[in-house]
């Protein structure tokens, strides 16, 4: 069955980047002229996922109306001209169709998840997180979504990180099966670096069957209340495999500040309109700021 819808969770509470998301959505926050949740939209959309479930909160008003038209806004850019602003600002509005719903309390991802079942209905579907930036020739979903085509089970993109940052991370063990893919054996959240299978660490993307929502609503919460996906997806592989894709690309994690930092530097390099400009920017800083 075709992937055709995408749940993006983005009811967190972005507390790593306070003040700034005191009273906006991190998922907001723009890396260059673009904000970080329509980059991974975009993803979506190239994967050839155009279905997709925002599961908001409180205080998330500003992604709707980001995604929704802007009467007003396209009227002044017509009346004054500005027809290059106009295109890109209808283009948001036609990028995929967009569904919300409201995560009433902010339980963990596989809790966020969980409340879209509604709107995914029974089909295979795809998770992007916003807090992860992929930069890739194929997109990161896609490549997930090849994957899923192949074996028709669920997917997780994988990568390896230094073994002193494995602790912030759910983590697999696995079978080397092809290239980049493996099946999942083990499934580790957070593990120190003593007790994790490997450095193959779960980012931002999945590919899921539907049979994950019964396995979070088996999933009992952590110790902070929270239902955890990597805990459910424990569940998952004793009723079907699982497999992990080493996705060929590369990641910011722009929910925390320097990852954040890094990709509004490197996203503006790759800009035909900014990279030389910036670039000489960069070259003359004055080290005594550095």
């Amino acid at each position: 069955m075709k992937i055709k819808k995408a749940v993006f969770p983005a009811a967190g509470l972005g507390t790593r980047f306070l003040p700034a998301t005191k009273a906006s959505p991190k998922e907001m926050l723009p890396v260059v002229d673009k904000p970080i949740i329509q980059y991974v939209v975009e993803e979506a959309v190239r994967s050839g996922v155009d279905n997709v479930i925002m599961v908001t909160g409180r205080g998330k008003r500003a992604i709707e109306d980001h995604f929704d038209k802007s009467f007003e806004l396209e009227y002044e850019l017509e009346r004054k001209g500005k027809l290059d602003l106009l295109k890109k600002i209808r283009k948001i509005a036609k990028l995929a169709y967009l569904s919300y719903v409201r995560q009433k309390e902010a339980l963990g991802l596989g809790h966020a998840i969980l409340v879209a079942k509604n709107l995914v209905d029974d089909e295979p579907f795809a998770v992007l997180l916003g807090d992860d930036l992929v930069y890739s020739k194929i997109p990161c979903l896609k490549q997930l979504i090849n994957v899923y085509n192949k074996y028709k089970c669920s997917v997780l993109a994988v990568e390896r990180v230094p073994r002193e940052q494995i602790h912030s991370y759910g983590v697999i063990g696995g079978t080397h099966i092809e290239d980049n893919i493996y099946q999942v054996d083990e499934l580790v959240e957070k593990p120190s670096p003593a007790r994790a299978p490997s450095n193959l660490a779960i980012i931002g993307r999945y590919v899921l069957t539907p049979r994950i929502f019964k396995a979070l609503e088996k999933t009992q919460p952590d110790q902070g209340g929270e239902i955890q996906l990597t805990n459910a997806l424990k569940i998952l592989k004793a009723k079907e495999p699982i497999y992990a894709c080493e996705f060929v690309g590369k990641r910011y994690d722009a929910g925390d500040k320097l990852g954040f930092l890094q990709a509004t530097v490197e996203y503006a390099l790759r800009r035909p309109d900014l990279a030389s400009k910036f670039k000489a920017y960069l070259k003359d800083l004055d080290v005594n700021l550095i």
